[in-house]
């Protein structure tokens, strides 16, 4: 016996041996293992098919994600530029406030000024006054020391006071 060509003996139950394992393989191994077959195939067909939804269901949460976001990016420039808007106003109306109170401050320290200018002028006439009166009285003392001088200067204001009359009258 040759290792390269067998018995015929030895052939023919190998053959019958092969074709025993063939036909108990195809009664109950076959089937067993295509129906396995088969689940496993179904198995990764609705594997695929649910990544398939889920890869949908996921763009369409990333579009609802990226239009939430858009929407959410444009409430806040909103929001922002409403804030800007009311921090300009609030400026613009503390500028007005502050200038308007500065103006009401500016008119009454001219009214307080004017009056205190008023008083001091009123002061100072009066003081002018005083001394002109004191300075006239001395002098009258001085020139009307005789009975004659004080006669002449009462003719003198007599003969000014006719002739400022006349000349109103005249006007």
């Amino acid at each position: 016996m040759s290792l390269l060509m067998p018995d015929s003996g030895l052939l023919f139950w190998m053959l019958v041996i092969f074709v025993v394992v063939l036909a108990v393989l195809a009664k109950w191994g076959f089937p067993v293992i295509t129906s396995m077959v088969e689940k496993r195939k179904n198995y990764i067909d609705n594997s695929l098919s649910k990544a398939r939804q889920a890869d949908e269901k996921m763009a369409g949460i990333m579009k609802e994600q990226a239009r939430i976001i858009s929407e959410a990016r444009e409430e806040q420039n909103r929001i922002l530029k409403e804030a800007a808007e009311a921090r300009n106003n609030i400026i613009s109306q503390a500028r007005d406030q502050a200038r308007d109170e500065a103006a009401k401050l500016i008119a009454e320290a001219k009214v307080q000024i004017e009056a205190e200018k008023e008083s001091a002028l009123s002061q100072i006439r009066s003081q002018v006054a005083l001394i002109s009166v004191n300075v006239a009285e001395k002098v009258i003392r001085r020139e009307l020391a005789d009975d004659k001088a004080q006669e002449d200067l009462i003719r003198r204001m007599v003969d000014e006071s006719l002739k400022i009359d006349a000349d109103n009258a005249a006007n």
